[in-house]
């Protein structure tokens, strides 16, 4: 996870870039040539200073409009004639329309100073000059900024990617009447329910571990020098956490000076100190427009746009508030090149039409006034399958319709209730060898796993796969998928990991003379026929069934009832294609394993680790199935 989300969330400063190579010393000159830098400290209002990174035109001959991301990844290159590299991202298209660049190392990162405090909790009762958070912090900036720079219009915008996301969310809690626009992408929203750290209680120790092993690292002092990364003794990620072991082991390795991971295991609940690290509850009254963004496949923060979107509806309903998901990995709108992901490709370049035809034109008419407003809707999904985008009035669409495909004896997947009684399939789950997340033994989490082939998984007896007959007619889903089971166990705890797949024709292929528009998606020689291509996969961990705050063993051997919901999903299976359902109880190393013994994982021991008989009934009494939000 470190290194795509530290790519993603330095949007501005070192993704790909879209231009040609033969541009990028012109381009450089022409920075350089209408551009100063300048660097700042910002005082906020308990007297810390904030270290920001100022680009600003040559040219006073006009008002421009300032362009903010406040990050914990560094505003590098440090030096006032070191200049960040934005000819090589799109963020050049936003220089030669004027705007006036602001980047700040965030509250007790880098170069700036005080304490850093991870997803620092919103504080709505904000009264003295010692009560600070995010939102404060950044409405200082804005202040400051708007009274001090030369020839600045008065208008402000927010954007960043990840985690500069989630302080994109925060800035439209400041109440500061020069924010005008925000952006939130990808945001950082919950980390226990749904965002990069935890699903739905599950602990993502690859990811949690990759990232704080050097992100966590303590910075006494403000400092360009970032820290160094883990030493792993193995680029075979199974083989290092399989063999690493129980949660307590990883906490060795940690040591004893990283304060965030120690938070982790000192939580294991969805508890009150997780509750005020939601900021979905926060999101009443926001004031600038919003375009909230992120990828459909996003391996870390897929759920924080969703739910952040939905959350300003629900308490913010007088706010311009607009979404975009597109078929991207995290950040991937922002890397010049959105024609594929892994082995699936799109049809186009979405993300180039993204900046093209939402980004850029947002900022220009709300922050410049130039030209009219921005034909974007209130939800513009990108459709996988058919490979469309769609502009939509809502979202969901008001023509979605939820429709249970049951699971069936015999592996069948229908629209029809079971009947008989008794029945269902079974495996064993053993935590020793555990269903990898991809087949490919590989070093660091990939992105391309939220589209894999599924292929592997199903030959192994540790899967369930249940599939429909070809299907008679397109099937749209567009909206969140809810997993309705009933489950025994013959231990007394296990997650439960469901996955929908497009199943594609055995003599299925990509044309090979791709227009020249779409010729970036390299030549491939996989094959494409009966590919199980992964739509949605999501984890529950099954003590939190009921509660996430109290959670409650299984009873051996007893049908219980596992419900939960997988993020949201805009996905067309063509017309001779199959739907697909895999369950499974393991998910490694994506996931941590589950002991299959009721107690506190993260103290578990290594002898603690229990195979488990898992039953999933498929009768009338009790009918497993799988909700999907399908378009009529």
């Amino acid at each position: 996870m470190q290194k795509y989300l530290w790519l993603a969330c330095v949007l501005l400063l070192v993704l790909p870039a879209a231009t040609k190579a033969g541009n990028i010393n012109e381009d450089s000159l022409w920075v350089r040539a209408h551009y100063t830098k300048k660097e700042v400290y910002i005082p906020m209002r308990d007297g810390v200073r904030l270290f920001t990174a100022i680009y600003a035109p040559k040219d006073h001959s006009e008002k421009h409009p300032v362009l903010m991301m406040r990050t914990p990844y560094s505003c590098a290159p440090y030096g006032a004639d070191a200049f960040a590299q934005f000819w090589r991202t799109y963020a050049l298209q936003y220089l030669k329309e004027g705007y006036i660049f602001a980047i700040q190392d965030v509250r007790g990162r880098w170069m700036s100073e005080g304490t850093f405090v991870d997803v620092r909790p919103f504080n709505p009762g904000k009264k003295g000059k010692k009560d600070i958070d995010e939102a404060s912090d950044t409405y200082d900036t804005v202040d400051w900024l708007v009274k001090n720079l030369e020839s600045n219009n008065g208008k402000v915008g927010q954007l960043g990617i990840s985690y500069p996301g989630f302080y994109s969310t925060m800035g439209a809690l400041s109440g500061h009447p020069a924010l005008k626009a925000v952006s939130p992408q990808a945001p950082v929203t919950d980390w226990f329910i749904g965002d990069d750290f935890h699903h739905n209680g599950a602990f993502f120790v690859m990811d949690a571990f990759a990232f704080y092993s050097s992100f966590g690292k303590p910075r006494p002092r403000p400092t360009s020098v970032g820290p160094a990364g883990f030493d792993y003794y193995t680029h075979d990620n199974y083989k290092f956490y399989l063999e690493t072991g129980a949660l307590k082991n990883f906490a060795r390795l940690m040591g004893d000076s990283i304060a965030f991971w120690k938070d982790l295991y000192a939580h294991p609940n969805l508890d009150e100190w997780w509750k005020a690290r939601n900021v979905r509850t926060h999101l009443k009254n926001v004031q600038p427009v919003m375009l909230v963004v992120g990828g459909v496949f996003d391996a870390e923060d897929c759920f924080g746009a969703w739910y952040t979107y939905q959350a300003i509806e629900k308490q913010s309903p007088g706010t311009n508030n607009r979404l975009v998901m597109g078929p991207w990995y995290h950040g991937q709108w922002a890397s010049g090149d959105g024609t594929h992901l892994g082995n699936v490709r799109f049809g186009s370049n979405t993300s180039e039409w993204y900046i093209q035809n939402i980004e850029i034109p947002f900022f220009n008419y709300y922050l410049k006034g130039k030209g009219p407003e921005p034909d974007i809707a209130e939800a513009t999904i990108f459709f996988t399958g058919e490979n469309q985008w769609k502009k939509l009035p809502q979202w969901p669409p008001a023509d979605m319709q939820p429709q249970t495909a049951y699971l069936q004896p015999g592996g069948k997947l229908g629209f029809q209730k079971p009947s008989g009684s008794n029945r269902f399939s079974e495996y064993i789950s053993d935590p020793a060898k555990p269903v990898p997340y991809t087949e490919d033994v590989h070093f660091t989490r990939t992105i391309n796993y939220m589209t894999d082939d599924q292929r592997f998984a199903a030959r192994r007896p540790d899967v369930l796969v249940f599939e429909t007959d070809l299907l008679e007619q397109d099937i749209t889903l567009a909206g969140p998928v809810t997993a309705n089971l009933v489950v025994s166990t013959s231990g007394t705890d296990a997650d439960f990991i469901v996955k929908v797949i497009d199943v594609f024709p055995d003599d299925f292929r990509y044309e090979t003379d791709a227009p020249a528009e779409h010729r970036r998606v390299p030549a491939s020689t996989y094959p494409m026929g009966g590919y199980q291509m992964l739509v949605r996969g999501e984890v529950m961990r099954g003590k939190f069934r009921n509660s996430f705050e109290k959670p409650e063993p299984f009873e051996p051997g007893q049908p219980t009832k596992v419900q939960f919901t997988l993020p949201d999903v805009a996905h067309t299976f063509k017309k001779g294609h199959k739907i697909m359902v895999q369950v499974q109880s393991s998910w490694f190393p994506l996931v941590d394993r589950n002991p299959q013994q009721f107690m506190d994982i993260y103290h578990c021991d290594d002898s603690d680790f229990r195979k488990a008989t898992i039953r999933v009934y498929h009768d009338a009494e009790h009918a497993s199935g799988i909700v999907l939000p399908v378009v009529k």
